[in-house]
């Protein structure tokens, strides 16, 4: 929603063919940048986190993400480099579109790979293109 799946990203074009529907929406929240990394992170919390809500036609599409993201449901915590979560979203107009999955780093990771808090709570980067599921 909030990083390098976005329509315009480096990563958008993972996901052709399997968007049933795209709208721009928010999620409560903090914002950083990995600038070691290229990409975004976020906490939860009481900020505000602008991206884009992907609907997807099916769940299949969550192993995927899964490994895009670094994250495993079998893993310990810990050894996960984001965590999958369900966080409610909102429309521009503030009226909840229900909750949807996401991904989420705790503190402790932002600050040892050195986040950078976006106030505006926007993201838009260049990088490179996965080259497979398992990497960014």
């Amino acid at each position: 929603m909030y990083g390098t799946l976005k329509p315009g990203e480096v990563n958008y074009d993972y996901l052709q063919g399997q968007t049933f529907s795209i709208c721009d929406a928010f999620t409560r929240g903090y914002l950083y940048y990995l600038p070691t990394l290229g990409y975004p992170a976020l906490i939860p919390g009481k900020g505000t986190v602008y991206g884009t809500l992907l609907h997807f036609i099916g769940i299949d599409i969550l192993a995927h993400l899964d490994a895009l993201e670094g994250y495993s449901p079998d893993r310990p915590a810990v050894d996960n480099e984001y965590q999958r979560q369900q966080l409610e979203v909102y429309g521009l107009d503030g009226k909840s579109l229900g909750r949807a999955w996401g991904y989420v780093m705790v503190p402790e990771q932002v600050e040892r790979l050195g986040g950078i808090f976006l106030p505006a709570g926007w993201w838009s980067g260049r990088g490179t293109k996965i080259d497979s599921l398992s990497s960014r």
